[in-house]
């Protein structure tokens, strides 16, 4: 009985150590190369839970996220894009408003302390931020509704510092199929990309905006991965294989990001990690090891979805414990170089990329060809007269005024 006592003390010892080895050196990497997540949506809950009104709100104390000060250190996160979200509601409506909102709540977030975020639009940025050991901090919006089919508002976004736009959220847009597409539950009503839809990618590429293919439709993923000059990102979409959840990532399209040199960034939510409510760290890590196998470590990356997700695996419950998860892919047998890669080369790298087709593309005209008014005619929206684009005239006096008697319950027959 004391021999056996003995063996298994040895045994739970030796475990303890291998794991505080695997911790050590999973930290000592992430000193070395950034962990850049590519989805967090605090900025969400700034919305939801103040009204983003930040003077109410202490970041170094705040209790109610998956995100504050001491848990982005504890988590080392060297970079974060931070989520510039409003509802699929908004469409047709104040989308350009209130994600022009969110974009000025990041910015101000970066403003009230200046000690731990440093406002960040570029890949130097990135490093710049990490050498002065504060967390790098970038715009995504996610949402095409939020750009209310404007290629202007695209441009406008880009120069505010948004670097990626998710092409859908839940919900079609004039130009785009949701993922919601593939399951049905909605109709495609572009086959993937509109003509337009096209030109949107083809300006991304021009201005230098990531092109993030999560939430997308996967005849819109292709389409895509087709034409794009730039690799693109999956920011928050784990691997179809191993959770067969629409808003992942079929291994057909893994290996054409491979191809073409994108990134997917592994969603920790547990629906979309073990397609039920519950899911574990180890869940998670099987997500990267499968894509690794697939398509090689070159196109993996973190995209944790923390604060935009009800349900998180245990282990991972806020982002102080992502280290946890690169000490268990170091576990896995994964070499130093590839955890390197997932945690912030892979990113570094597309980021770089993309700015690299900017410049080739500098010397292009910006594209001023509006979406064709038919496309997007609805009560909320005003129209221009003009005949010059091709686009269809506004409504008349008369159909205006029927639509917006018919909408509020009024029958009117006009004169």
């Amino acid at each position: 009985m004391l021999a056996e006592s003995v063996v298994l003390c040895l045994v739970c010892g030796a475990v303890s150590w291998a794991q505080d080895l695997n911790m050590s050196r999973a930290l000592q990497l992430m000193s070395e190369t950034p962990l850049i997540d590519g989805h967090n949506d605090l900025p969400w809950q700034l919305r939801q839970q103040f009204d983003n009104q930040l003077n109410k709100v202490d970041l170094n104390t705040l209790g109610t996220t998956h995100t504050n000060i001491p848990k982005i250190q504890k988590g080392r996160l060297g970079a974060q894009f931070w989520s510039a979200y409003v509802p699929c509601a908004t469409q047709y409506k104040d989308a350009v408003r209130q994600t022009l909102e969110q974009i000025d709540v990041i910015h101000r977030m970066c403003h009230k302390y200046p000690d731990y975020f440093m406002f960040a639009s570029s890949s130097q940025d990135i490093m710049a931020a990490f050498g002065r050991n504060k967390t790098a901090s970038l715009i995504g919006v996610e949402g095409g509704h939020s750009i209310d089919s404007s290629l202007s508002t695209l441009r406008t976004f880009y120069q505010l510092g948004v670097r990626y736009l998710t092409l859908t959220h839940s919900c079609n847009t004039p130009w785009a199929d949701n993922w919601l597409v593939d399951t049905g539950a909605e109709a495609s009503q572009h086959d993937g990309l509109s003509p337009f839809g096209k030109q949107v990618i083809a300006e991304m590429n021009r201005v230098g905006m990531l092109i993030d293919l999560s939430h997308v439709s996967v005849r819109v993923m292709k389409q895509v991965l087709d034409m794009s000059e730039a690799p693109v990102i999956f920011s928050h979409s784990s691997a179809f294989a191993v959770c067969p959840h629409k808003r992942n990532v079929p291994d057909d399209v893994l290996r054409r990001v491979n191809e073409t040199g994108g990134i997917v960034m592994v969603n920790f939510y547990n629906d979309y990690v073990t397609c039920s409510q519950t899911a574990t760290l180890s869940d998670v890590a099987d997500h990267f090891d499968h894509i690794r196998k697939v398509a090689g470590a070159g196109i993996i990356g973190f995209g944790g979805d923390y604060d935009g997700v009800t349900r998180l695996p245990e282990g991972l419950e806020d982002v102080s414990k992502v280290p946890s998860l690169v000490a268990e892919l170091l576990r896995r047998g994964w070499s130093d170089d590839d955890v390197k890669a997932a945690l912030g080369n892979n990113l570094l790298r597309v980021l770089r990329q993309a700015e690299q087709v900017r410049e080739r593309l500098s010397g292009n005209k910006p594209d001023d060809v509006p979406i064709p008014d038919k496309e997007v005619q609805n009560p909320c929206r005003t129209s221009d007269d003009s005949d010059n684009s091709g686009s269809v005239a506004s409504l008349s006096i008369k159909s205006l005024l029927l639509v917006l008697t018919l909408h509020a319950g009024i029958i009117f027959t006009a004169s």
